[in-house]
């Protein structure tokens, strides 16, 4: 199941009057995309350089975007997207802010792809900082991290991922009223835990949300 982050818009305000090169580039860019590896390079460039968070958001919700689509995969190999993505959910940004949301709808989005899977599998911290954000106040957050944690569970990676607390908060998500969680906390419980392991996720008074291990 694919969590799919497609409405991703950049608003073009008086706020964003700095953001030059990513107005030259609207300019630059045809609807068939011929300049797309320079214009990916461009807004990397960007992310990297602005010292307005507005900005960075603005960008990072551009790159989730086109991560979404697989005729950009290449290039966002090439441009280490993964690394940017996965930065962006490291402890010292705000778990419920629009960084660590937009980063890791990247990250979501790219998963669905096996080569993608593994380069976020690789990283050393991708899938702690992935199970952190389950514990975010920000809906879509959670959602992204319950969903890109289903397309991330694989033999190599699945005692990474299937652990007591992890299950727990699943549990906890599948008996909430919002159809969101409990239908992806669903999928996870039926397609990636054993009844026993169930059993003893909601038998154990430590294997909680709360108790979520921070990478």
């Amino acid at each position: 199941m694919v969590r799919a982050l497609r409405c991703f818009s950049c608003t073009t305000s008086p706020r964003f009057a700095m953001f030059s090169s990513y107005e030259r580039l609207n300019r630059r860019t045809t609807p068939k995309d011929l300049n797309r590896a320079d214009y990916l390079q461009a807004l990397v460039s960007e992310f990297q350089e602005t010292n307005s968070t507005g900005a960075r958001e603005q960008v990072l919700a551009n790159l989730a975007n086109f991560a979404y689509d697989p005729i950009n995969y290449n290039h966002l190999r090439d441009l280490h997207i993964v690394d940017l993505f996965v930065d962006c959910l490291e402890p010292d940004e705000d778990l419920n802010g629009k960084i660590v949301q937009f980063g890791l709808g990247g990250l979501c989005n790219l998963a669905a792809d096996r080569k993608n899977r593994d380069l976020i599998l690789s990283h050393r911290s991708a899938v702690d900082l992935v199970i952190r954000c389950l514990s975010s106040g920000n809906e879509e957050t959670v959602i992204s991290a319950i969903t890109t944690l289903l397309q991330l569970v694989v033999p190599r990676s699945r005692d990474r991922i299937v652990t007591a607390p992890v299950i727990a908060c699943m549990q906890q998500f599948e008996a909430m009223k919002n159809p969101r969680f409990a239908n992806l906390a669903r999928i996870f419980l039926d397609d990636h835990c054993t009844a026993e392991e169930k059993r003893g996720a909601a038998s154990d008074s430590s294997s909680s949300l709360l108790h979520i291990p921070l990478p």
